[in-house]
Order: C-alpha cells, then sequence, then structure tokens
C-alpha cells in the first residue's frame, strides 16, 4: 500500500479568510485525479468541542454521521468531497489534554513528568497520522484552525514541524495570508503576509505554497515578489480572489495550477487536467439562473454563519431548480402577532431554523402560525419542528398551555418533552441524540414520496421529544406522524397533508446536503416555491 500524503493547512493575518473552504477545494481536485482522501480540522480552543459555544462566536455546530459536535468547516469538507466526516476527523485543545491527562492517571507514562514536549505534541501527532494509518487514504488533509501567532497555536505547530521533518517528501504545508488593499495609497500590500511567513519560519516550518486572498487580482509581479521574499516557488504562489460562490474555488485552484504544485512537492505523477464535468454544470448552472425565490430563515441568531448549512443547502436545492435562493434572516425576537404580516411579505417560503433555549421562540410560534394559516410552504427543523407541534397544540387542539418542557418546565401540556432516560441528566454537553438515526416513512405520505424510499437515515443534535401521549389527538385534527426512529418509536417527520408544503423534521437534514448530491427535502422545498 502506497504511503500516505500529509497536507497542512495553516493561515496567517487575518482570521476566516477560508482556510476551510481552501481544504475541501484540495480535497475535491485530488478526488477528480482519482485519489482517497479525508479532510480533519484541528481547533486550538480548549473546548472539547463546539457543542456548547455560541454561535456568534463560532457560527454553526456541525454534527458528524456519528455524533460527534464539530467545527462548521468540516461541513464545507463534506458538501465539496461528498465525503463522511466522522469524530476523528474533529480535534481540539482540550479533548488533546484530555487525552494525555486521563493517560497519565492510568499511569501510561510510567511516573514520567508530563510536558508540552514531547506529550502534548506526540497525542497531537498520533491524532494527524490516525486516519492514514487506519483507512490507508492516499491524503489526509489537515486544516490547523486559528491564526498564526496566537499563542494556543503553538503546539499544534510544533507537531507540524516534527511531522514534516518525519515524513519527508510525504508531507507539505500550504499557507493562506492576506494581501490588503490600502485605498488611500492605490496599493496591495504584501508586508503581511511576509511577517507571516516568518512567523512560520521562526518556529522552523518553511511553507512550500502559499494562497494569497484578495479582493482584487494580483499581477503577476506582485507573486514573483512574495515568492522571492517568502522562499517559495513562484509556481507555487496560489491567489484565491473574492468570487461569486464559494463552489467556484475549485474550479479557480485547478486553473492556477494548485493541484499539480502538491503533486510535483510530493514528487507524484501529475497526468491529465480533471474535467471536473458534473461540478462545472452545477456552477454553470447556478451562474445562469435568473429566477429568484424569496425564503425567509425564521431565528434568532442574525449571523450568517449560524445557519451556514441550511443556508447552503437551499442554495444548492435552487440551482438544481435553475433559480436563485434569496434568502432573507427574520429575528423572531421582534415577531410578534401584531407585525408578523409585514415581516413575512413577499416570502414564497419559510424555514424555521433550529437553536437552543427559550429567546425568540414565541416570535417561532408567530411565523408558523401565520404560514399554516396562509398556507406558506414551511419547513421546520429540530426545534423548528418543535414549534411547529406547540403551535398546533395551541391553535388547533386548544391547549393553550401547550409548550415543550426545554421552555417551561411547569406546562400543563407538555407536548416536546424529554425522554425518560434523559430525565436524570444535568450536564449540558454530550447529553443529547446524536448522529445518524433511522427513520421509517409513512407510506403514501408527503415526504415518503419525496424521499422515494420506505426508511431513511438522518443526522440528529437535540434533546427534547415529541410526546407519544398526544399523538392520537394530533392526528386526529390533521397533523401526521409520518416518519418514526423504529427503535424508540420516536416521532422524526411531522407534516400537514392538507397544506401545499408543511414539514417538520427532528433531525437536521442540512448536514446530509452536498453540492453533487442535494438533499430531497430542500430540493422538493424550493421546487414548490416555483409552482
Amino acid at each position: 500500500m502506497a504511503q500516505t500524503k500529509y497536507i497542512f493547512v495553516t493561515g496567517g493575518v487575518v482570521s476566516s479568510l477560508g482556510k476551510g473552504i481552501i481544504s475541501a477545494s484540495i480535497g475535491n481536485l485530488l478526488q477528480a485525479r482519482g485519489y482517497s482522501i479525508t479532510i480533519q480540522k484541528f481547533d486550538p480552543y480548549i473546548n472539547i468541542d463546539p457543542g456548547t459555544l455560541n454561535p456568534y462566536e463560532h457560527g454553526e455546530c456541525y454534527v458528524t454521521v456519528d455524533g460527534m459536535e464539530t467545527d462548521l468547516d468540516l461541513g464545507h469538507y463534506e458538501r465539496f468531497t461528498d465525503i463522511q466526516t466522522t469524530r476523528a476527523n474533529s480535534l481540539t485543545t482540550g479533548r488533546i489534554y484530555q487525552s494525555v491527562i486521563e493517560g497519565e492517571r492510568r499511569g501510561d507514562y510510567l511516573g514520567k513528568t508530563i510536558q508540552v514536549v514531547p506529550h502534548i505534541t506526540d497525542e497531537i501527532k498520533r491524532r494527524m497520522r490516525f486516519l492514514g494509518e487506519t483507512h490507508g487514504y492516499d491524503f489526509v488533509i489537515t486544516e490547523i484552525g486559528g491564526t498564526i501567532g496566537d499563542i494556543e497555536s503553538a503546539p499544534f505547530l510544533e507537531a507540524i514541524r516534527q511531522m514534516k521533518w518525519e515524513l519527508g517528501q510525504n508531507a507539505v504545508c500550504i499557507h493562506l495570508t492576506y494581501v490588503p488593499y490600502l485605498k488611500a495609497a492605490g496599493e496591495l500590500k504584501t508586508k503581511p503576509t511576509q511577517h507571516s511567513v516568518k512567523e512560520l519560519q521562526r518556529v522552523g516550518i518553511q511553507p512550500d505554497i502559499l494562497i494569497l486572498r484578495t479582493e482584487h487580482h494580483l499581477e503577476q509581479a506582485l507573486l514573483h515578489k512574495v515568492a522571492a521574499f517568502c522562499n517559495v516557488d513562484e509556481s507555487c504562489v496560489v491567489q484565491s480572489e473574492d468570487l461569486p460562490s464559494i463552489y467556484e474555488v475549485p474550479l479557480n485552484m485547478l486553473r492556477q495550477g494548485l493541484d499539480v504544485a502538491i503533486l510535483k512537492k510530493l514528487n507524484m505523477s501529475i497526468g491529465e487536467v480533471p474535467a471536473l464535468q458534473p461540478w462545472r454544470q452545477f456552477v454553470e448552472r447556478q451562474r445562469s439562473a435568473t429566477h429568484e425565490v424569496h425564503i425567509g430563515l425564521i431565528g434568532k441568531y442574525d449571523l450568517q454563519d449560524a445557519y451556514k448549512s441550511i443556508r447552503e443547502s437551499l442554495h444548492q436545492a435552487a440551482t438544481y431548480n435553475d433559480c436563485k435562493a434569496k434568502l432573507v434572516f427574520v429575528n423572531t425576537e421582534q415577531l410578534t402577532m401584531h407585525n408578523v404580516a409585514e415581516q413575512l411579505q413577499g416570502l414564497q417560503g419559510l424555514v424555521i431554523c433550529p437553536g437552543f433555549g427559550e429567546r425568540g421562540t414565541e416570535g417561532k410560534i408567530q411565523a408558523i402560525r401565520y404560514a399554516r394559516e396562509h398556507d406558506i410552504p414551511t419547513l421546520g427543523i429540530c426545534l423548528g419542528m418543535q414549534m411547529m407541534v406547540v403551535e398546533f397544540a395551541r391553535d388547533v387542539l386548544g391547549l393553550t398551555n401547550a409548550n415543550s418542557t426545554e421552555l417551561n418546565p411547569q406546562t400543563s401540556h407538555p407536548v416536546i418533552d424529554l425522554m425518560a432516560e434523559q430525565k436524570s441528566f444535568t450536564a449540558k454537553g454530550g447529553t443529547m441524540r446524536l448522529g445518524a438515526y433511522e427513520c421509517e416513512l409513512l407510506e403514501g405520505s408527503h415526504v415518503h414520496a419525496i424521499y422515494g424510499q420506505r426508511v431513511i437515515s438522518e443526522r440528529h443534535r437535540h434533546r427534547y421529544e415529541f410526546n407519544n401521549s398526544y399523538r392520537e389527538e394530533f392526528e386526529r385534527h390533521g397533523m401526521m406522524c409520518v416518519g418514526c426512529n423504529p427503535a424508540g418509536q420516536l416521532v422524526e417527520i411531522v407534516e400537514i397533508p392538507t397544506l401545499r408544503w408543511f414539514i417538520g423534521t427532528q433531525f437536521h437534514p442540512e448536514y446530509q446536503s452536498t453540492v453533487l448530491h442535494p438533499h430531497p427535502l430542500f430540493l422538493d422545498f424550493v421546487k414548490s416555491l416555483k409552482c
């Protein structure tokens, strides 16, 4: 079996340059050349995982098929490559230290003094090698979160330095930096990139390839200057300009030969330029679409990254329906029965977004009621589905005090409640139904027609469930429970078949929608808006 090659992606100057998109694009291009790949993310923060992090600080929490709460970049990895990531693809400083400390408590280190070097760095290296050694991938792409110079990144950089020394020509380091444009001077400045590379060199890492993020096209003379000052081959200095869509990035990287530069550095045969035909067709459909569908994102986090996977799933579905999704955020904290009609005016469909906690839930209920009464196509996801249940219980069943016990533990009608075995839990992290669970669909239902199969598997991230004590009453009044987990008969999907499109899912369909395999629920939802 061929030796696994390791690609390390680091970032400098500022955060949010798009290391995740670049890592996913590299994976995409190498796959197109016939190689097997996986991508992993190492985050320097001390949290065990991002499950309890505020979306305003960290964006959405993505969930892998095996139930790991991870950074949102793993969503990019899956959307660009169609791979399924697992808990082994996401590591934090917290998990690294936890593993080492647990080993020390067991006596694994035979009484030695535990230090950052070698014990923490050895654990980081072990995790970096794990997927390559256990699955035999041709390439393991490792993205390091944060920015060079951050104090918490130091152990990861030391691990990369050691890995590059140990692996020799089987490893490359790609460094992503920013080239700012000073409007007053009318100039693009390379000095931040030079300093960022010097910071890497200071810890013993010479980047093999530089990717320059920029809002303006960079002329060849500037690329030559960067190559000369940073000791990088000119053919290995690539620019990543702002593009209309993130899905154009792999094609831009292909045009500039990023994949060729990687293969040359690793002494691998180049072969023919990959056609990427399905990807190009998707991008072309996205570019050429002119018809717009206006969709309201009904939630409380006024931040693009907070609902990243939902946004991308809608954009993908719109492209395959030959239209553009114009997404409008509607803040549920300001939504009332008096302004709901005005706030939702002009929206052809609604997505009731997931979330946790009481804040903004009454606004969601107002939006759901308006959509149900005016037959506006609506998709409720997780808490969104739960609020669809609560609204129906209050307004149709007449249970005016109905609620979720997450929001009101004293409610006399807990239509959403904890499972019995969960009620003894007190900790917030790791106490949810996480990852993929099977769901059996009711034959003849709307969702059965959408999926075209009886049994599906979808990913979850929630604690509270539909209370089956109320199921008969709901169905008698027209809200049907059309998807159930066969193991525990937990309700996974509700729909109102008399409405045009009104479906709520306990799971998160957005976690399984990719560029080349968009999710059927989102496809059908967007299709209903064009009718």
